[in-house]
Parts: C-alpha cells; structure tokens; sequence
C-alpha cells in the first residue's frame, strides 16, 4: 500500500489538547488515520469534527439512508477508506451486506427494487446526481421530496455534499487504513 502523500501525525498526539480531546471523545478515544492528516491544520480539524460531529450525531434523518447515501459517494469516488469505515455504521442502521456488495454495479442498484425500497433508491439516485452532476434532477429531487420531511431532505442533501467533500479530501491526499479492523467513523 502507498503512503499517504503527507505523512500522518502521531497516533499519540496530545497538542492542542482540548481539540485533540475532543476529536478522541467523537471517536471513542482513538485517532483515525483521517483525524492525524486533519490535525496538521488545527483549525481545519476543529472545523471538520464539529461539521462532521453534527452530520452523525445530530440530524433527524434516518441513520440507515444517511449511512447509505455516505457509503454511495464512496463507491462513486473510488474512496475504499470512506468506504471501509462506513460500511459497518451502514450494517449497524439496519442496511444489509447484499446492498453494500449491490454497490459495485451502481446503476443496477439504483433499479434494484427488490433489493433497496423506494427511500434508498431515491437516495442512490440523489447521490448520484450530486456526485457526479452537483444538480439533482428534478424528477430526483421532486421524488425526495415526496420521500422526505423538508428538513430531512435538507439533511441528506448536506450529508451528500459534506461526504463528497469528505471523500476528495481522503483521496487527494492517499488517506487509508494502516491495519484491519479500524471502525471508527468520519
């Protein structure tokens, strides 16, 4: 596996301790490959961990189409990082792994009706279009938005961008997993 383009900070970082503290306590007390490349800007990482900290913790729409829609722009950006720490939080909000593996042919899994319902289809359709378009679709968006309470739709369109965002970031810098078993989340 190839390094990351700029090398992690330690695993053991202490400084700034209050940011370090609190990234620890989002993650359950460890520092994940993406939290040690974040921790170069300071700011940046203090940024990120409350955006991030909302996106996961806080919205009211559903963990398993959030989770979903996160694992979608993984797939769709080729960032198996995103992808490998999401993918367990997918199968903990009630996803199955028949739809993780569905992923691999994405336009199939946008009709698979027997597969996914009409909620997660919309979401891969939503996803796409932001991910590869920016813009939805009005027939998309006019689908989610019968799906979903405005608010909710709302959310899911920030977890889209803000994943989006997340994923180019892991792989414009080579982010990726130094060993098994690594579940945190972003």
């Amino acid at each position: 596996m190839t390094p990351p383009r700029i090398p992690y900070v330690a695993a053991d970082l202490s400084e700034p301790a209050d940011l370090v503290q609190a990234i620890r306590a989002r993650r359950g007390g460890e520092l994940i490959e993406l939290d040690r490349m974040l921790l170069h800007s300071p700011p940046f990482a203090a940024g990120w961990n409350a955006l991030l900290g909302a996106v996961r913790q806080r919205l009211q729409l559903d963990a398993r189409l959030r989770e979903l829609a996160i694992c979608a722009v993984a797939v769709l950006n080729r960032a198996p990082y995103e992808l490998e720490q999401h993918a367990p939080e997918f199968l903990a909000a009630g996803g199955t792994q028949a739809q993780l593996d569905a992923l691999a042919d994405y336009e199939a899994a946008c009709a698979d009706q027997a597969l996914f319902s009409a909620a997660e289809r919309m979401v891969l359709a939503v996803t796409r279009d932001m991910t590869r378009d920016i813009a939805i679709s009005d027939r998309h968006f006019d689908t989610a938005e019968a799906l979903l309470p405005r608010q909710q739709l709302v959310e899911l369109v920030g977890v889209i961008a803000a994943y989006n965002m997340v994923s180019r970031f892991l792989v414009a810098l080579g982010v990726h997993s130094l060993g098994p078993g690594r579940a945190a989340s972003a």
